[in-house]
């Protein structure tokens, strides 16, 4: 499944960068441990009180997000691509609507250039507008998050 063909147009699409001063097997392992991931993923003021992945392709992604206010929103998807610890692929769907997500690692110097590229390759005209805002913000306030996670991590482990 390559991803011109998969996403939409760029209209409903999104692609994030940040770069991590952190080595890509680290920023790789934070995506793929299930107990760092349910750490960082989802928008501020979220939990992840339940994080199972099965990294392979074709291995499920199931998550239960929390709100502050306890409202529970479950998650659930399919790996379509692991390359360790270059890139990841997965779908996700909820109700009619459904998301390719594709993160990429690249290593610079010792440092990460993480990139997401997210849109919908399903989705209800009345869900699209206001589904592809949220997905930018929420996504945007995750990887804050992530850098955050990364940030504790290297500080209470060893280093290379």
């Amino acid at each position: 499944m390559g991803e011109k063909e998969s996403l939409h147009p760029a209209r409903k699409r999104i692609t994030l960068t940040r770069v991590f001063d952190a080595p890509r097997a680290l920023v790789f392992r934070m995506w793929s441990d299930p107990s760092h991931f349910a750490q960082w993923y989802g928008p501020n003021g979220f939990t992840v009180p339940v994080c199972e992945i099965d990294l392979r392709p074709g291995g499920m992604l199931r998550l239960e997000m929390r709100a502050a206010d306890g409202a529970t929103y479950p998650m659930a998807g399919t790996f379509t691509e692991v390359t360790a610890p270059e890139r990841l692929a997965f779908v996700t769907r909820v109700g009619e609507n459904e998301d390719l997500t594709i993160v990429t690692f690249a290593d610079e110097n010792g440092k990460t250039r993480l990139t997401i590229t997210t849109g919908f390759t399903k989705v209800t005209p009345e869900a699209e507008e206001a589904a592809l805002s949220n997905m930018e913000r929420g996504w945007r306030q995750t990887i804050d998050r992530l850098a955050r996670h990364i940030l504790g991590v290297q500080s209470t482990e060893p280093q290379p």
